[in-house]
């Protein structure tokens, strides 16, 4: 599991940014100042810091000199988003710019790929007996055959394997899966939750949890 610094002075945009990135199955730490966020940089290793600028104590380019010696990748995520703010960022090493307001999808697809071009990304993913899952290829063998799953398959047994023995709700699936607000037809979600187990064979592992959703148990 990837661990990721949250440098932000703004509590509710931190608890925002952790709560999307523990959904997609990081571990995240958050720092309210630059003092604090150095302190953690110095104590543990991070695979990735998402920093924002102006930060008191420390700021945001100071703590990305210090990220560059212990090699984990950054990426700012600030209101100062005029270009010029942007070309400085990513000149002094950044690995990436975002600025806000931004879309809770777009950071975390940006996340992934800094991840998976700094060679930090998470590699093969298990469900025990035989399942194998590789997410940077979104390759899927049962006993070492692939399992031919559509997109939404394969996003949906991510979000389980990731989430194992939680009861995740039907809305909180169809949000992450699909990036749409739910509506409330569950249709979707049964109909892809069916097929997908079906074809691993998770029928009885795979669970429906009455009025909630569905729940992997390991």
């Amino acid at each position: 599991m990837n661990k990721i610094l949250i440098a932000e002075d703004e509590a509710p945009i931190a608890d925002l940014v952790r709560t999307v990135l523990t959904d997609a199955g990081y571990r995240c730490v958050w720092a309210p100042d630059g003092i604090r966020a150095a302190d953690l940089l110095e104590q543990e290793p991070f695979d990735l810091a998402l920093l924002d600028i102006m930060l008191p104590g420390a700021d945001g380019y100071e703590l990305l000199d210090y990220c560059k010696t212990l090699e984990v990748p950054v990426i700012f995520l600030t209101a100062r988003g005029e270009v010029e703010d942007r070309v400085q960022g990513l000149r002094r090493g950044a690995e990436d710019y975002l600025p806000k307001p931004f879309a809770l999808p777009e950071l975390l697809a940006r996340v992934e790929t800094v991840l998976r071009r700094c060679g930090k990304a998470s590699q093969l993913l298990h469900l025990e007996p035989d399942i194998e899952i590789d997410p940077a290829a979104r390759i899927v063998r049962r006993a070492g055959q692939p399992v031919a799953l559509t997109a939404k398959e394969f996003d949906l047994l991510v979000l389980f394997v990731q989430n194992r023995n939680v009861a995740l709700c039907r809305d909180r699936i169809f949000e992450r899966v699909w990036n749409e607000e739910y509506l409330g037809d569950s249709r979707t979600v049964d109909l892809h939750v069916q097929r997908m187990r079906k074809k691993l064979g998770l029928e009885e592992r795979l669970t429906a949890v009455y009025k909630v959703g569905y729940r992997l148990e390991e």
